[in-house]
C-alpha cells in the first residue's frame, strides 16, 4: 500500500511539473505566425540555396522539389539535390520536376560520393551540397536544409528569411506537420510530436538565456557564415540526431528559433505501426547517448509517469487511486493541444499510457538494433556505425 502511494505521488508530481514548469511545451503554441510573413526591411532579399539530400526517394521527391520551385521569393534562390547513391530513379524524378516547373536552370542534381568513414549518410550528402553551394559565383547568405519528403507552402521561404533577418537568427526551423491519415499515424504521430516538445520545449529553444537547443531537420534555414564559424557539418559528421546537434552548435553563436507549422508538411506515409517503429528506433537510443544506464532510467521513468497512473486508477485504492486518476487526467489534458493540431479525436488522450508503452518498446528495440550492429538503420545503412569508425 505504501509503495503504491509513493508511486502515485511521484506520478502526480511529475505531471504537475510537466504542466507547470516545463516551458509550456504541451500547449504547442510556438507556431510560424499562422502564415503571416514578418515585415522585411532589407534593401534586397538575401540569396538562398536549398540543399536536399535524397536516397531512394523517387516516389516523393518530385512533389518536394516542385514545391520549392514554386516559392514566392524575391531573392536569388536555387536548389542543389544530392542523390545519395540511390538505387531508384530519384535523379530522373527531380529532373522531370524541374522541367515541369520550367526551372531547369535553378536545379542541380549532384551524384553523391561514397560515404567516408566517420560520417552518417545524410550529413555527408548535406556536406556535398554545401560544398557545391560554396563554388557558386555568388555564395549564398543562407542555406535551406530540407528533406525529400517535405512540401513547403509557397510563402515559407520568404517567411523564414524575414524571420531570420528580423531577429538575427543563426537557425530558423519549423517542424513539418507529419502525415496523420492511417490508423497507425492517428494513434502514434501526435504523441511523437508531444514527446519531442517535452524533450525540447520550443519556448526554451527560442530563448537566448536558455541552453536548450533543437531543430527539425526537415526544414532548417541556416546562416552560411554561422555554419562555417561553428565548424561546418564536419563538426557533427557522426551525429544521428543531426538537426539537434547542429542547433546546439549554432545556438552558441546566436539565437535560434523552432516552431510548428501548418504550411510545411511531410508526405512520407507510415501506414503501419512497424513503419513508425523504424522511424523512432533509428534515433531513440542515440537520444540516450547509447547508455544502458540511461535506457534503464528512462524505462523506469516512463513506467512511473505513464503506465502506473491507469494501473493505480483501475486496481488501486484510497489516496493512491485518487492520485493515479489525477495523473491520468493530467496527461489526457496535456495531449489535447497536439491532438487538435492534428485534428484527431480528443479521446486519444486517454490512450496516452498505452501509446507511451508502445514508444518504450520502440526505444528498447532501438537499443537492441544498436547492439546487434544495425543502429540508425535508414535506407539500408546502419548509420550508427559512423560513430564506431570515427
Amino acid at each position: 500500500m505504501m509503495l503504491a502511494l509513493i508511486i502515485a505521488a511521484l506520478a502526480f508530481g511529475s505531471w504537475i511539473y510537466l504542466l507547470a514548469a516545463r516551458g509550456g511545451f504541451w500547449r504547442a503554441s510556438e507556431r510560424d505566425d499562422n502564415g503571416q510573413t514578418p515585415p522585411y526591411a532589407g534593401a534586397a532579399w538575401p540569396s538562398v540555396v536549398a540543399i536536399v539530400p535524397a536516397r531512394n526517394e523517387a516516389d516523393l521527391v518530385a512533389e518536394s522539389v516542385g514545391a520549392l520551385l514554386r516559392q514566392r521569393y524575391s531573392g536569388a534562390f536555387c536548389i542543389v539535390l544530392v542523390d545519395d547513391q540511390s538505387e531508384d530513379d530519384t535523379a530522373a524524378a527531380v529532373r522531370r520536376a524541374a522541367v515541369a516547373n520550367a526551372a531547369t536552370e535553378r536545379v542541380t542534381v549532384l551524384a553523391g560520393a561514397a560515404v567516408p568513414d566517420g560520417w552518417t549518410g545524410k550529413l555527408w550528402a548535406m556536406a556535398q551540397g554545401v560544398g557545391h553551394a560554396d563554388t557558386l559565383g555568388e555564395r549564398p547568405e543562407y542555406l535551406l536544409f530540407t528533406d525529400a519528403d517535405i512540401v513547403c507552402g509557397p510563402d515559407v521561404l520568404a517567411w523564414l528569411v524575414a524571420r531570420a533577418q528580423g531577429s538575427g537568427l543563426m537557425l530558423t526551423s519549423v517542424m513539418a506537420k507529419l502525415r496523420c491519415e492511417s490508423a497507425a499515424e492517428r494513434a502514434l504521430v501526435p504523441a511523437f510530436v508531444f514527446f519531442f516538445q517535452m524533450l525540447y520545449p520550443f519556448a526554451w529553444v527560442n530563448r537566448a538565456d536558455r541552453s536548450t537547443a533543437a531543430a527539425a531537420g526537415g526544414c532548417m534555414l541556416v546562416r552560411r557564415d554561422a555554419l562555417a564559424a561553428s565548424g561546418g557539418l564536419e563538426a557533427i559528421r557522426d551525429a544521428l540526431i543531426d538537426d539537434c546537434a547542429l542547433a546546439r552548435r549554432l545556438k552558441r553563436r546566436g539565437p535560434i528559433w523552432l516552431g510548428l507549422s501548418e504550411r510545411v508538411r511531410s508526405v512520407r506515409p507510415y501506414p503501419r505501426v512497424r513503419d513508425l517503429r523504424r522511424m523512432v528506433a533509428r534515433t531513440a537510443f542515440a537520444q540516450l547517448r547509447f547508455s544502458p544506464w540511461c535506457l534503464g532510467g528512462t524505462a523506469l521513468a516512463m513506467a512511473a509517469t505513464y503506465l502506473a497512473p491507469p494501473v493505480l486508477t483501475l486496481c488501486g485504492s484510497g489516496a493512491a487511486r485518487i492520485l493515479g486518476a489525477a495523473a491520468w487526467a493530467a496527461m489526457t489534458f496535456a495531449l489535447q493541444p497536439v491532438l487538435r493540431y492534428y485534428r484527431v479525436s480528443p479521446l486519444w488522450g486517454l490512450a496516452l499510457p498505452a501509446i507511451a508503452a508502445v514508444y518504450l518498446v520502440f526505444t528498447l528495440d532501438s537499443a537492441y538494433q544498436h547492439w546487434r550492429g544495425r543502429g540508425g538503420m535508414w535506407k539500408g545503412r546502419a548509420q550508427a556505425q559512423a560513430r564506431l569508425a570515427r
